[in-house]
């Protein structure tokens, strides 16, 4: 290898070994890639490769687990994560208590212990605030929780000196092209701006560039009308009927990656598997 191959992989960051913990936004949930573990890559798995391409010996592991509650991912994933010595820790979590109408206070009072623990490891802590989800089907009616639960983080963060990944004010999120067609989850490019956001926070140089939303075609009423009501039947009345029989979409699934290892996937160089 040349020298200036040499100097083209010198670290560009501290981090040689990252946890991911949440639910499904963490999880990946809305960006399908068959050859990602679990048949999902998201944003943390996005991150995670660009990580990797700087850091010799990179390790990457995310106990991330859908329909999670807070305390479901404190119990189940914080002395998992703990126990895998990371240096840098990402979470996200709280949001499907906040969907339940819980008190985005109290949430953010346990998120805080939670947020303790994991600093003083000495890792780096990287905190998701929600998004603002004004124009979001369902969604939209928190709104106001979600802003609350948002300005708390910011003084949990700023308590545990953790960095804040703010995507309140990623106002690109606002655009339909950026959600699943389930409206609950983002999509692929929604995932991908998200990780570029959690690289630019982490201060840490990247390749990635935004992706161009395709203009959405132009739709009648009655098409719109005819949209909304496979989507109801689809995707809002499973939900609805799992909320009513207190089940998850969860259950019997386990985190995709509990054991902290190499990165390989589509984000990752030719020849590096």
């Amino acid at each position: 290898m040349s020298e200036n191959a040499n100097e083209a992989r010198e670290p560009v960051h501290p981090w040689t070994r990252y946890v991911a913990l949440g639910d499904s936004f963490t999880e990946g949930i809305g960006d399908p890639e068959p050859s990602a573990q679990g048949g999902h890559r998201g944003w943390a798995d996005r991150l995670a490769e660009e990580l990797a391409h700087t850091a010799r010996d990179f390790a990457y592991a995310n106990l991330a687990i859908r329909g999670r509650l807070l305390d479901q991912i404190i119990a189940e994933q914080l002395d998992p994560a703990l126990e895998l010595k990371p240096d840098l820790v990402t979470i996200s979590a709280g949001g499907n208590d906040i969907i339940r109408r819980a008190d985005p206070d109290a949430v953010a009072a346990r998120l805080d212990a939670a947020i303790g623990r994991l600093a003083a490891s000495g890792a780096t802590v990287l905190l998701f605030t929600g998004p603002d989800i004004r124009d979001t089907p369902v969604l939209g009616a928190i709104r106001g929780r979600v802003a609350i639960f948002n300005e708390n983080l910011h003084t949990v963060a700023k308590r545990h000196d953790a960095v804040i990944a703010d995507m309140w004010s990623l106002r690109e999120l606002l655009q339909p092209q950026m959600w699943a067609p389930d409206r609950l989850h983002f999509s692929p490019l929604g995932h991908h701006r998200i990780a570029m956001m959690a690289l630019d926070s982490l201060n840490v140089p990247h390749d990635l560039h935004p992706l161009e939303a395709k203009p959405l075609p132009t739709r009648t009423w009655r098409q719109a009308r005819t949209e909304d009501l496979v989507w109801a039947r689809e995707y809002l009345a499973p939900w609805v009927l799992r909320r009513i029989r207190r089940v998850s979409s969860g259950d019997h699934v386990t985190a995709k990656r509990p054991v902290a290892g190499p990165v390989f996937g589509p984000g990752m160089p030719p020849g590096s598997e």
